[in-house]
C-alpha cells in the first residue's frame, strides 16, 4: 500500500476517533433533554401493611409504572418516609419523600392500594390530605385504588362524587358522608378515578383499567 492510499484510510479513522467523544456527549444531552420533556406523574405509595408486599409491588405498582412509561410519562415514586420498600425478592426505592413533593411538577397523581384492613382502622396524614387538596385545586387528575381512596375522602374531595370501594365505608368513617358510593369496580367522576379492585382482592383486579383511564384523562 503506497503512502497516498495509507493516508486515505488513516484520516477518516482519526477523524472518527476524535469526534466520538463529542458524539457521545451530544447523544447524552439529547437523552437528558428528552427525559426532561416527558410529563411527570407522581406515584404516591401510602403507608400501610400490605397482605403481600412483593405481589403488590409487582402486580400493582409495577403494572402502573410500566403502563405510564409506555404511554410516554416519567414516573416519580414518593412515600412518606422515602425509605425503601422491601419484599422477599423485590425492592422499591422511592425517588423522594412526600414532604419534598411539589404538585406543580406533575400532570397527575396515582395511588396504589398497598394496604389491607377496614376503613376505620386507618386515617390519612395531614401531608397526604394536603397533597390531594392541592392537586384537585390545580385540576390535576387523581387515581386511587382501594386502600388509598380514604385519602380522597378525608381530603373532602369525594363530596358529591361517585366512587367505588369493596364495601360501603360510610358506616365506619364520617369522611365519606356526602360522597356517592357506587359499588365495586372502576369508576370515574371528573378528574377523580377510583378502583375497589386491587390485586389482593379475590373478585378482580382493576389496576390496568384504573391506570388506562388515568392516562386517557391526562391526555385529554
Amino acid at each position: 500500500m503506497n503512502t497516498r492510499k495509507l493516508i486515505t484510510w488513516v484520516i477518516p479513522i482519526l477523524v472518527f476517533i476524535l469526534l466520538m467523544p463529542f458524539h457521545e456527549k451530544f447523544s447524552m444531552e439529547n437523552e437528558a433533554r428528552a427525559s426532561k420533556q416527558k410529563p411527570k406523574v407522581l406515584l404516591f405509595i401510602r403507608k400501610g401493611t400490605s397482605e403481600n408486599v412483593e405481589f403488590m409491588l409487582k402486580e400493582e405498582v409495577g403494572v402502573m409504572t410500566s403502563m405510564l412509561e409506555e404511554a410516554g410519562f416519567e414516573v416519580i415514586v414518593a412515600t412518606a418516609s422515602g425509605e425503601p420498600i422491601k419484599a422477599q425478592t423485590t425492592e422499591l426505592i422511592p425517588d423522594l419523600k412526600l414532604a419534598d413533593v411539589k404538585v406543580n411538577d406533575y400532570v397527575g397523581i396515582i395511588m396504589p392500594c398497598m394496604a389491607k384492613g377496614a376503613v376505620p382502622s386507618w386515617h390519612a396524614s395531614p401531608q397526604e390530605i394536603s397533597l390531594v387538596k392541592e392537586a384537585v385545586a390545580q385540576g390535576k387528575p387523581i387515581a386511587a385504588q382501594q386502600g388509598a381512596i380514604i385519602i380522597l375522602a378525608e381530603a373532602g374531595v369525594l363530596v358529591s362524587k361517585k366512587y367505588t370501594y369493596y364495601f360501603d365505608p360510610e358506616w365506619g368513617n364520617n369522611s365519606f358522608v356526602g360522597a356517592i358510593y357506587s359499588g365495586v369496580g372502576v369508576i370515574q367522576d371528573g378528574n377523580i378515578i377510583t378502583s375497589s379492585n386491587c390485586p389482593y382482592l379475590a373478585f378482580g383486579d382493576g389496576t390496568s383499567e384504573l391506570t388506562k383511564l388515568f392516562i386517557e384523562t391526562i391526555k385529554d
